[in-house]
């Protein structure tokens, strides 16, 4: 087991080769907690049959008007499908996204369905294609807004008039992404997950001006995930996700440990897990997050690694998510069915 140990580590090596940039997108820390902000074929990849999980980041608060970002989401499944083993997951994705001195807001509602296929008679490999969408609304504040012609002999006052007006200070448009993953088990100690999947299919219109039409980029995403048992008590799981966007790379990824502390080895009855995310050059993020009875509550920091780390002293954003997986007890029976790759992690 001492291999396993030494995972994180050479995956955090390859992180190194990989060249990135910001990405268009909002993206939380502690991603492997909003896996529909991942992939959408990653819903329904967890232990039980309902899960809803919450986030919040304030970020750059030591720089500007610090830009927060709030997330709600939930996932359902149902163990019926067109085959015997297979089975759907149903949920949302709400997200809301504050940034700037003038508000700048999005506010989006994705539902998702993702059907999960068995290939194979031992119930320990599948593969998921999902499609998510729904709409989103875009808005700013411009009375937070400061113009040139406010200024007076060199001072500024939010009374002063100016000439900029805005004829529209929000729009709606609709978004899409599908995405299609592969889970599957090696041992009774070892499970594996990889994805792939595409954002803003549509490519929607960005913008506030009618005459001035800009485009959301596609973004494509590569996932992949390990989870692997170093004995009875403990666990240590590894994610990696990769983003292109437009001219932009993003790659990022991290390991959690756990150990169980409960002499029955449930583990929903209380474990501990710490590890650390790394963002490549932009932050290395130290996490911790406390699991008991049925309920999970992380927290992570960014230490900013990026350009602006002199600027900021280092102070990237503080993050917390919140976390609930339980079985209903009318799907009890079903979802003990269903074996390690989609229950476990």
């Amino acid at each position: 087991m001492k291999l396993t140990l030494l995972l994180p580590f050479f995956f955090l090596l390859l992180l190194n080769n990989w060249r990135t940039e910001a990405q268009q997108d909002i993206n939380f820390s502690q991603f492997y907690e909003l896996p529909l902000l991942r992939n959408p074929a990653l819903a329904g990849i967890f232990n039980g049959n309902v899960r809803l999980t919450a986030g919040y980041r304030n970020q750059w608060q030591s720089v500007t008007v610090p830009y927060r970002t709030m997330a709600l989401g939930t996932e359902i499944k149902f163990f019926k499908g067109l085959s015997k083993g297979d089975f759907v997951t149903t949920g949302f994705q709400v997200t809301n996204d504050v940034a700037g001195d003038a508000n700048l807001k999005r506010t989006q509602f994705l539902p998702v369905l993702n059907y999960h296929k068995m290939l194979n008679e031992e119930s320990n490999a599948y593969i998921s294609v999902a499609f998510m969408g729904g709409p989103v609304n875009e808005s700013f504040d411009p009375g937070k807004l400061r113009f040139d012609d406010q200024f007076v002999n060199g001072s500024y006052s939010a009374s002063n008039p100016t000439s900029q007006t805005f004829s529209n200070t929000r729009f709606n448009y609709l978004d899409a992404s599908t995405g299609i993953s592969f889970s599957s088990l090696i041992n009774n100690y070892l499970k594996f997950y990889i994805g792939a999947g595409l954002f803003h299919i549509t490519r929607p219109a960005l913008t506030f001006m009618q005459d001035n039409e800009v485009r959301l980029n596609r973004k494509w995403v590569f996932n992949a995930g390990v989870s692997a048992y170093t004995n009875m008590y403990n666990r240590i799981v590894i994610y990696a996700d990769y983003f292109m966007q437009g001219g932009n790379r993003m790659a990022q990824g991290g390991f959690l440990f756990t150990r169980n502390f409960d002499p029955q080895g449930d583990e929903s009855r209380l474990s501990l897990s710490g590890g650390a995310v790394y963002r490549y050059k932009d932050a290395v993020i130290p996490v911790i997050k406390i699991n008991t009875n049925k309920l999970s509550i992380g927290f992570s920091y960014d230490v900013n690694t990026s350009k602006l780390k002199t600027a900021s002293a280092y102070r990237g954003g503080f993050e917390m998510t919140l976390s609930y997986m339980g079985l209903w007890n009318k799907e009890n029976s079903d979802a003990e069915k269903v074996n390690c790759p989609i229950k476990n992690w």
